[in-house]
């Protein structure tokens, strides 16, 4: 019987999941995989429990609510591919003198689709000695909405991922101020399933670990046109150009891991994120919610 393995929404930083699929790389490794998307970001923590999926890819941010909401769960994050925040602040002119202490009554657009951008958003400003409420935040458009209103000069600065991004740099001549991965380790997207699972399937998910950690090798080793090159089905309606560019700023801004072992450095970070902005309290253990048994088995037995 195939895993059934579930995206949590469609985004260019989970590059490295499509090049897996793009690259037949379970099946390289003997592990048959049926992919499928959740409806909506915040029911693929759901359908993990409820059995509807195996393994999702997304946030430990889900294990951690999907704890808060049921101490019993027992999902767990067991493979880690995106290890730095993809989210990045763009405005309409150049600030290479920027820091965060010069955002303070500035109108901020912030990302609504998602909680965890804002979450760590909100820590970076805290810990640069802003406090967030002094932040004049738009926090209810679209990333699509948000752009609009950049260019607009309804608000001065947007918070966005790729392909936004480069679009905005390319066509509309925006420049970056501040790449949240800039922080460091900030763990962002892993494999996660309920423990049970890699219990009785631990063979299995040994195999997708696998393959996963060959194909962070191969993306690690690869120029943003072949990553581009890769992905490239499962991101049809964006022009070729604005892809590689984008792909190439998200491998030298590091935001993809070289092997799926969680840091505990980077798990504290988006805990403590999550904590300070109120999302979870008092948040999830590393221990309970990251087992890195698989991974670091994998690790030790190279990847050739």
């Amino acid at each position: 019987m195939a895993i059934v393995l579930q995206e949590s929404l469609r985004g260019l930083f989970y590059a490295p999941f499509y090049v897996a699929l793009a690259h037949d790389a379970y099946a390289r490794e003997g592990v048959a995989v049926r992919f499928v998307s959740a409806p909506e970001p915040g029911k693929a923590a759901t359908a993990i429990m409820s059995g509807e999926a195996d393994v999702s890819w997304g946030g430990p941010m889900r294990v951690m609510q999907t704890y808060q909401q049921d101490p019993a769960c027992d999902l767990v994050s067991f493979a880690e591919v995106v290890t730095r925040d993809p989210f990045l602040l763009v405005g309409r002119a150049p600030r290479p003198e920027f820091s965060l202490r010069a955002l303070a009554g500035a109108r901020l657009a912030s990302v609504s689709e998602v909680p965890t951008p804002w979450m760590c958003l909100q820590e970076d400003f805290r810990r640069a000695g802003v406090a967030p409420g002094t932040i004049e935040r738009v926090a209810d458009g679209t990333m699509a909405e948000n752009c609009a209103a950049l260019l607009a000069g309804t608000v001065d600065v947007a918070q966005l991922f790729e392909p936004f991004v480069s679009t905005l740099l390319a066509d509309h001549g925006c420049h970056v101020w501040y790449a949240q991965a800039s922080r460091g380790p900030t763990s962002y997207t892993t494999f996660y399933a309920r423990r049970a699972t890699l219990t009785q399937r631990r063979d299995e998910l040994r195999r997708m670990v696998r393959a996963i950690y060959k194909t962070q090798r191969w993306v690690a080793g690869a120029t943003g046109a072949a990553i581009a090159e890769a992905v490239r089905s499962y991101f049809p309606e964006v022009p070729s150009t604005i892809l590689e560019t984008a792909c190439a700023r998200y491998k030298a801004l590091g935001i993809w891991g070289s092997d799926p072992v969680l840091p505990r450095a980077g798990y504290d970070r988006l805990l403590s994120s999550l904590v300070s902005g109120g999302f979870v309290d008092p948040g999830t253990p590393f221990s309970v919610a990251v087992d890195n048994s698989i991974a670091e088995a994998v690790v030790a037995e190279g990847a050739a």
